[in-house]
């Protein structure tokens, strides 16, 4: 018990620094944007008799995520051989809010799921070691889109598939095929959120127009061609043929938005991260409000200025490092 305590409490503390390097401003806008897209999401599925279900579900597939993408498993194997034991409490007690949750609108089932559910991915192998590199596949991207390689690799092979399969189920629905969009725009916020090296970026040897360009055109294509089962299945419902139009539109200009904002704030992983999830929940929670036109505009215009000139700053550092 006393183990476990001192585990929490530096769980804590992490996150606490992790908090303070995020700033209390940005801070102050991603959580309101974030709690309100969330809430909004959870409280829609909690008073849906199928979506309620989903929810459990969601809070696996998510936990598992960040489990196997833990970069302190082999210092608590290490050090503490019951570790997997503090990780399910850590795990129940991230779960426990949204049982809560379920609970307050009398959602029993899936309420009890949650608690049942959440612990379990502490028993998963990390991502490194599911595999041998040299078992590996060889993946349907080009390599220069990394970010897709990796990405699949680590969960989106099994997350597109079962996305596409919910959205099949509730194709009559317009909520279905667009629920499934934005479990596949979480899936690429997680792969374009992480910085690659400097040397990658010095190597590819291209001025900064060119070098966003270029990542612009591979992400964005790649995220159309996997998106458009979803957009397919949006046509032929209610929505018909123009709201799937709009609908793709503004997916894949939320993609363009999160490639932008990784080259903008590199390669301060955290900085990168949080904005992407501000402009997620930004997009989720304004959508249809009179502001979020010139909110857009803002974002565009300020994320392109941002990132030609980090990008300028980055090439001519990474061509030194190189020369040397």
């Amino acid at each position: 018990m006393l183990a476990l305590r001192a585990y929490l409490h530096l769980r804590r503390l992490l996150v606490g620094r992790w908090l303070r390097e995020i700033g209390w401003l940005r801070l102050a806008f991603l959580g309101m944007m974030v709690l309100a897209a969330g809430g909004r999401a959870l409280v829609v599925a909690a008073m849906h008799p199928r979506g309620q279900w989903a929810v459990p579900v969601a809070v696996l597939l998510l936990l598992a995520s960040a489990h196997r993408q833990r970069a302190d498993g082999h210092f608590l194997a290490a050090s503490a051989p019951g570790f997997r034991r503090w990780l399910a409490v850590e795990y129940l007690l991230w779960g426990l809010p949204l049982a809560l949750l379920l609970a307050c609108f009398q959602d029993w089932g899936p309420a009890v799921l949650v608690l049942i559910l959440a612990p379990w991915p502490a028993w998963l192998p990390p991502a490194r070691e599911s595999r041998g590199t040299r078992h590996r596949a060889r993946s349907l991207f080009r390599s220069e889109a990394f970010e897709w390689v990796s990405g699949l690799r680590q969960g989106g092979l099994w997350a597109w598939p079962a996305l596409l399969a919910a959205a099949v189920w509730q194709h009559g629905s317009p909520l279905g095929p667009v629920v499934a969009l934005g479990g596949w725009l979480l899936v690429l916020v997680a792969c374009y959120g992480t910085p690659e090296p400097l040397t990658m970026l010095a190597l590819a040897a291209r001025s900064p127009n060119q070098f966003l360009g270029r990542r612009l055109g591979l992400g964005l294509g790649y995220a159309a061609l996997t998106a458009v089962p979803f957009f397919w299945l949006l046509a032929a419902g209610p929505v018909g043929g123009g709201g799937a139009v709009v609908v793709a539109t503004a997916w894949l200009g939320l993609v363009g938005l999160l490639i932008m904002t990784k080259y903008a704030f590199y390669p301060n992983a955290m900085h990168i991260r949080t904005t992407q999830a501000l402009v997620v929940g930004a997009a989720l929670t304004l959508v249809g409000h009179p502001v979020y036109p010139v909110l857009l505009l803002v974002a565009v215009g300020g994320l392109t200025w941002q990132s030609r000139r980090r990008l300028r700053t980055v090439l001519g550092e990474g061509a030194l490092k190189v020369e040397r």
